[in-house]
């Protein structure tokens, strides 16, 4: 067979779907896979071994970019697809392209889109989203039970970005602490600035560590804030990393803190030491899956709203201390 994965938009959510991936690679021996996915997110798929194939969609959203999605994909003659998405267009995009076979779960009103449309197990217990994609994998027949996240980075692009912090000013005797005050979800999830940097003082002082800050461009002035609270300067490199990048940077880390976005899983699934501090959403669903790993988190009223943007006065994130953070850090630092 050949079949397409249309994999999920974060990259945080494509982390936790390779469990599934990898058993429908396994359950189709000799069957060539390939994944339709965002630019970024796709590179994770050949990371882990378990794409053939990347067909990236495009980044806008419009009714000529669907066409032209379309029209790719089936130039490919594809006898399977995989929704990883919930959406109805992500349906509608593997009809248009003309898949013979489309499997996915009922939901956003497309069942009659779907050759194998999949009814989502309802559990009164909170269930780590990994199961959301095993589930999936499971009811199409494959033998999806490992939720075990692997990645590794390639030993060129660790070299690379080792000397790309030398050249910025960082000591490469000294243990790195990668900093991830951002999230693309909004702002309810961002551990405030200043405490990212008190955090990281107190594990310069205590661990002698070096910082580099991460995140996307729209997360610069995050950075910025960072930056000018720490007497040690921190290397920043938000805006300026593709995934390969990221995975290596990480690989090559010591420590990661990070508020509930994509650097979080990545850092887990490479088996580095991550610190995930959690604000509106619950690590039971959304946590780092393995150790060695720790959730920060209060414990409010409010709490889990699942806000992008708090209404309120933000406490769940605002009474979590640096010396909280630091302390989770240093019980798993190696």
């Amino acid at each position: 067979m050949k079949v397409i994965v249309r994999a999920p938009t974060w990259v945080g959510d494509a982390v936790l779907s390779l469990p599934a991936v990898a058993a429908v690679r396994r359950g189709l021996p000799g069957s060539e896979l390939w994944v339709a996915a965002k630019k970024d997110v796709g590179e994770l798929y050949t990371a882990a071994g378990l794409a053939d194939g990347i067909l990236h969609l495009p980044e806008e959203n419009s009714l000529g970019s669907l066409r032209r999605a379309a029209q790719a994909i089936r130039r490919r003659g594809f006898d399977a697809g995989l929704l990883l998405t919930n959406s109805f267009v992500s349906a509608l995009l593997f009809c248009l392209a003309g898949i013979p076979e489309r499997w996915g779960y009922a939901a956003d009103g497309r069942s009659l889109l779907l050759t194998r449309p999949i009814r989502r197990k309802k559990s009164g217990a909170v269930r780590h989203h990994v199961h959301f994609y095993l589930d999936l994998a499971a009811a199409l027949g494959f033998e999806a039970t490992s939720p075990e996240l692997r990645l590794t980075a390639g030993a060129q692009d660790i070299a690379a970005m080792r000397l790309r912090l030398r050249e910025l000013g960082l000591d490469p005797a000294r243990p790195l602490l990668i900093l991830c005050p951002g999230a693309s979800y909004g702002p309810a999830k961002r551990w405030p600035a200043e405490s990212f940097a008190e955090a990281a003082a107190l594990l310069q002082e205590r661990r002698g560590a070096e910082v580099l800050v991460i995140g996307s461009a729209a997360e610069l002035d995050i950075a910025e804030t960072i930056r000018g609270r720490l007497a040690r300067r921190p290397a920043v490199l938000t805006g300026q990393t593709g995934l390969r990048d990221l995975l290596a940077l990480i690989a090559g880390a010591a420590l990661v803190i990070s508020n509930d976005t994509g650097p979080m899983h990545l850092a887990n699934a490479l088996g580095v030491p991550v610190v995930g501090v959690f604000g509106p959403t619950n690590p039971e669903a959304t946590g780092p899956l393995a150790a060695p790993s720790r959730v920060v988190k209060k414990d409010v009223p409010c709490w889990p709203c699942y806000y992008r943007k708090c209404p309120l006065d933000h406490r769940c994130l605002t009474l979590i201390s640096a010396a909280d953070v630091a302390a989770a850090a240093e019980s798993i630092w190696p």
